[in-house]
C-alpha cells in the first residue's frame, strides 16, 4: 500500500482515538485495557509518546543499549511515565500531533499504523465502545501483521503455522490449513494475542489459535 495512505489511517485513527479519550470520565480512564497490565490512561499514553520522541536509529539503538535488548520494558517504562501526564494535556497533544508521518527503523510507517489500529481498539473494547476503525483500515494491518517483518514485531514466532485467515467484512485471506475466519478487526486483535476476539471468530483453527495465544 502506499504510504501516503498509511499515513492517512494512522492519522484518521489517532484523531478517531482522541475525540474517544476526550469524552471519558476518571472511571473510564483507569478501567483496565486490552494491553496487559495497562489501563485506558496508558494505552493514551502509549499512542502518544512515539509522536512526541520521534524514533530514528540512534534512539533505537541507544535503548537497545540501555534496556539490554528489552525493548518491551523501555516501551512500558516510557508509557507509565507519559502516563502521569493530565489526561487534557493527552488529548491535546494526540490531536496535535495526529498528522506526524511515522517511518520507524525496521517496521516504516506499517508499524505505527497497525499500532494505531489495534490500541484504539485495546481502549474502546473494555468500555463498550464502538469506535472502530473501517475494514479497509484494517486490511494494510493484516497485510503487514502475516508478513516476515510484522510477525516478527507483533507476536511469537509459529502463532499462524498451519492456519490460513479469512476475513468475512472484506475480500482479504491468507495461508493455507485449518481456517480462522471472522471481522477484520476480531482477527487482527486476536493474533495479536487478544483472547477476548475470539468469541468472535469461527472455523477449525480457532481452537488452534485459542491455546497459542493463552499458554
Amino acid at each position: 500500500m502506499d504510504y501516503e495512505e498509511l499515513f492517512r489511517i494512522s492519522e484518521e485513527n489517532r484523531r478517531l482515538a482522541a475525540d474517544m479519550f476526550a469524552s471519558l470520565t476518571p472511571e473510564q480512564w483507569a478501567t483496565p485495557s486490552l494491553c496487559a497490565g495497562w489501563t485506558v490512561r496508558e494505552v493514551a499514553a502509549h499512542l502518544l509518546a512515539p509522536l512526541e520522541t520521534r524514533l530514528n536509529w540512534f534512539r533505537v539503538l541507544r535503548n537497545v543499549v540501555r534496556y539490554r535488548g528489552d525493548l518491551d520494558r523501555y516501551v512500558d517504562e516510557q508509557t507509565r511515565e507519559w502516563a502521569r501526564r493530565p489526561t487534557d494535556e493527552l488529548v491535546a497533544g494526540l490531536r496535535r500531533l495526529a498528522g506526524t508521518r511515522m517511518d520507524v527503523p525496521i517496521v516504516g510507517p506499517h508499524g505505527p499504523m497497525t499500532d494505531t489500529c489495534i490500541h484504539l481498539r485495546d481502549a474502546a473494547r473494555p468500555l463498550g465502545l464502538d469506535v472502530n476503525p473501517p475494514p479497509g483500515s484494517w486490511r494494510p494491518a493484516l497485510d503487514f501483521l502475516v508478513s516476515k517483518t510484522g510477525a516478527r514485531a507483533f507476536f511469537p514466532a509459529g502463532r499462524l503455522t498451519g492456519l490460513s485467515l479469512t476475513a468475512t467484512d472484506q475480500d482479504w485471506a491468507w495461508g493455507e490449513g485449518s481456517e480462522v475466519r471472522g471481522p477484520s478487526e476480531a482477527l487482527t486483535l486476536a493474533i495479536t494475542g487478544r483472547s477476548v476476539a475470539l468469541g468472535e471468530l469461527d472455523g477449525p483453527g480457532v481452537d488452534v489459535l485459542r491455546e497459542r495465544i493463552t499458554t
